[in-house]
């Protein structure tokens, strides 16, 4: 059995691969960034899944290691500074938590609307934005194998209570989702809730089962053990066990669905991810694929096309093509929508209709899922087509819309109507939902959509 190894800033200097490659200033960058944006890498990320002879252009090596241009150039030289000056950790987490609360922490509205309530208890490892699905934080699976260097979630790692997600009870979690029996899904997210020993998982799905709650349908499970440490399902102590709670939920007439985070073709080639999807596939559940674009990890359309015929032939099926949300270290990764939609669309020209289940690119903004549908010409104007492939109001979802073209967008809030409209459509039914104050056009759109009636 293959011992699960974790490098963070307190024992990276010790891995050989980057004793033997880096320059003694790339090593001072992971250092830098890693006390603001989580750093979390380990033996099987740098062993299996890195080429470090070319490691400064490595998907892998750039998505697990923090680089120097992830924080903006004021933000690196104020912690860079504290570090040459000798501070110590309590000044030094004073600067980190300062930088991080200016790189958005909770994109979408994601703590000021989504977190709900239930006999007057505020469920705070619960999200419930879109009518059908809930997600839920469980406290034992906010962390991960490794960190993402894009990973939206980070606050659930860095150690600002106030800013993360999670809880352990289940039984609010049932009484929730009998007082919303359109709730149909529920989402164990994280962190990475496969990062919980089986035990704890079976009490959560066993509480599940036992409750016969007549609505839910399907158990999900956002993961990226998959491709961070298959061993989870082939080689862990409780890699059967675990297996055998996917089987007893299925027989219980639960969908299991993994939505399995790949984000570069090499994640999806070695034997032991291989074998892993093989065993889990062997359970009745499905896994289902998903990933954001991003500047230097996959930003062409051979990696995406790649990633999505590889995954076909391993029994998977090619889910969400995200647009890097707006937190953290965006700036480092964006693409503009226009090529991120470019890039989508050469990859999707490439690949035959099996593969063809994937929906993108997809911008998770505080309203809903916003679908870039292409860039064109209506009416003399250049324009984006989008629609809502989600929505915090289930009306808005499939109803075409249009914005005004921009090559420099990289989110929803660049965005203006077209047409020489004031508003998009859904921010008409902003003041019906619930009145607000008059604010900014990118608060408006980030953050000024509620719950309401979108998810009685």
């Amino acid at each position: 059995m293959e011992k699960y190894i974790a490098y963070t800033l307190r024992n990276f200097r010790e891995i050989p691969q980057l004793q033997q490659h880096l320059s003694a200033e790339e090593l001072f960058d992971i250092e830098v960034v890693g006390n603001v944006l989580p750093f979390k890498a380990n033996n099987y990320v740098v062993e299996q899944l890195i080429d470090w002879n070319n490691y400064q252009e490595d998907p892998i090596y750039i998505l697990t290691f923090p680089q120097r241009d992830m924080l903006q150039p004021q933000h690196y030289e104020e912690m860079a500074s504290a570090i040459r000056a000798g501070a110590r950790k309590p000044e030094l987490k004073l600067i980190a938590n300062k930088i991080r609360m200016e790189l958005n922490p909770h994109p979408a509205g994601q703590r000021s609307q989504n977190m709900p309530q239930i006999d007057g208890a505020e469920l705070t490892g619960v999200q419930h934005k879109y009518r059908e699905t809930m997600l839920f934080f469980p406290s034992q699976g906010q962390t991960c194998h490794a960190y993402c260097t894009f990973c939206f979630r980070w606050p659930q790692f860095v150690g600002m209570n106030d800013l993360k997600f999670a809880m352990r009870d289940t039984e609010l979690v049932i009484k929730y989702l009998r007082a919303h029996p359109r709730v149909t899904d529920i989402l164990f997210t994280g962190g990475d809730p496969l990062i919980m020993k089986t035990k704890i998982i079976s009490v959560y799905i066993d509480a599940l089962i036992e409750a016969k709650l007549p609505n839910l349908r399907t158990i999900r499970f956002g993961t990226k053990a998959l491709g961070y440490w298959p061993q989870r399902f082939t080689q862990d102590n409780d890699a059967d066990e675990l297996l055998r709670v996917f089987e007893k939920a299925k027989k219980a007439g639960l969908h299991i669905a993994f939505m399995g985070h790949f984000n570069a073709p090499a994640e999806l080639r070695t034997d032991e991810v291989k074998t892993a999807i093989d065993r889990i596939l062997n359970t009745g559940a499905v896994i289902r694929t998903q990933s954001p674009v991003m500047r230097k990890i996959n930003d062409n359309s051979d990696a995406w096309a790649e990633m999505w015929q590889e995954q076909v032939e391993l029994g998977c099926v090619p889910y969400y093509f995200f647009v890097a949300r707006d937190t953290g270290a965006q700036d480092y990764f964006a693409v503009s929508l226009e090529r991120a939609w470019r890039i989508f669309r050469g990859a999707y020209q490439r690949v035959s209709g099996i593969a063809r289940t994937v929906r993108g690119p997809s911008m998770s903004a505080g309203p809903g899922k916003v679908h870039i549908v292409g860039v064109s010409e209506v009416a003399g104007e250049k324009v984006f087509t989008l629609q809502f492939l989600q929505g915090r109001n289930p009306d808005w979802v499939a109803r075409p819309f249009f914005a005004r073209y921009d090559p420099k967008a990289i989110w929803l809030d660049d965005l203006y109507p077209a047409f020489g409209k004031d508003r998009f459509f859904f921010e008409e039914e902003y003041p019906i939902i619930r009145p607000a104050k008059p604010s900014k056009r990118s608060k408006s759109i980030s953050n000024g959509m509620v719950q309401g009636a979108a998810l009685n």
